[in-house]
């Protein structure tokens, strides 16, 4: 999204459900894992390299729906709040960027038929997208609470672990979730190199106990820069009001939604979901028209070659000063 001047911002306390004794922490990797507790003093020094550059991952896909990974700068067009962007910065194909991954699980009451298959099914995609040293994930289920069972960390059994302690129950807050997750885990980037940061979202997408609003759950996804992922639980077959939940947290962050009606369709899911993060293009452009005055702008890419369509997040907010 946008880099900004160095900002020294207070740690936030994390809101997040303790999971008692069944919580893990890696003490072999205490600067992935450790709990937020340990730092709400320490404040998060954001050093950003320019205030008006705009970064973006994007893909391109055929009419088929396959991944176009080929295309160079000169295919594009690139609007700002409407109005062609004044440069080009930079444009790469980012197909082996570092991923920090949310996988948040809806441990509801709603989702208890296909429960079991979907946490073997999310470990296999734990265990085929994090690359030791390289990646990292944290495992949040959530009902009418959000509770962490396994913090950031790129040890695949861990995270494997975190999702089997999952159990369902209860009622949903998809939106609180989805906002903890991004502003708790997502927002403030301390990695010093480019990464590309996801969440993926298991769910029926019915959301009856949150705090926050859908539109704010889109905001605090969009201003930490997060893709956001969505496999619908729902095994219905209908179209049910989830479903367009799911469509709109998708398609406003720039990701997917995914509704697999037979269990094994899950596990395709997840596998596409996995070639879409290593099939991305990423451009930094320098607005024509560009504020420190914290507004909204929208973000149009468009393919010039015929039957191309482009998938990114809708905008971006500015940093206020």
């Amino acid at each position: 999204m946008i880099l900004g001047l160095p900002v020294s911002v207070c740690a936030q306390t994390s809101s997040y459900v303790e999971a008692g004794s069944t919580l893990t922490v890696d003490s072999g990797s205490a600067a992935v894992s450790a709990s937020l507790s340990e730092t709400v003093d320490e404040p998060i020094l954001t050093i950003k390299k320019r205030v008006d550059e705009v970064n973006v991952l994007f893909i391109a896909t055929d009419r088929r729906g396959k991944f176009v990974r080929n295309l160079n700068q000169n295919d594009f067009s690139i609007f700002d709040d409407h109005k062609p962007v004044e440069s080009i910065l930079n444009f790469r194909r980012e197909t082996d960027l570092p991923i920090e991954l949310g996988l948040l699980m809806d441990v509801s009451g709603s989702v208890e038929g296909r429960f079991g298959f979907e946490k073997d099914a999310a470990t296999g995609f734990l265990q085929h997208i994090i690359r030791p040293g390289y990646d990292r994930a944290f495992i949040v289920g959530f009902n009418k609470e959000s509770r962490l069972t396994q913090d950031f960390t790129d040890k695949v059994p861990l995270l494997a672990a975190g999702v089997q302690r999952l159990t369902n129950g209860g009622g949903t807050a998809l939106y609180d979730a989805i906002y903890k997750a991004c502003k708790e885990k997502l927002l403030h980037d301390t990695s010093g190199h480019p990464i590309r940061k996801a969440i993926v979202i298991l769910s029926d997408g019915e959301d009856n106990q949150s705090e926050y609003t859908r539109a704010q759950a889109i905001e605090m996804a969009q201003r930490a820069e997060v893709l956001i992922y969505a496999i619908s639980t729902d095994d219905s077959g209908l179209i049910l009001r989830g479903d367009k939940v799911l469509e709109d947290l998708a398609s406003a962050t720039g990701g997917r939604a995914f509704f697999p009606y037979k269990m094994k369709d899950i596990t395709h899911s997840f596998a596409a979901i996995e070639d879409e993060l290593r099939s991305q293009y990423a451009v930094s452009y320098k607005p024509s028209d560009f504020d420190t005055d914290g507004r909204y702008h929208s973000i149009e890419i468009t393919a010039l070659k015929k039957d191309l369509q482009v998938r990114a997040r809708r905008g971006y907010y500015a940093p206020r000063q």
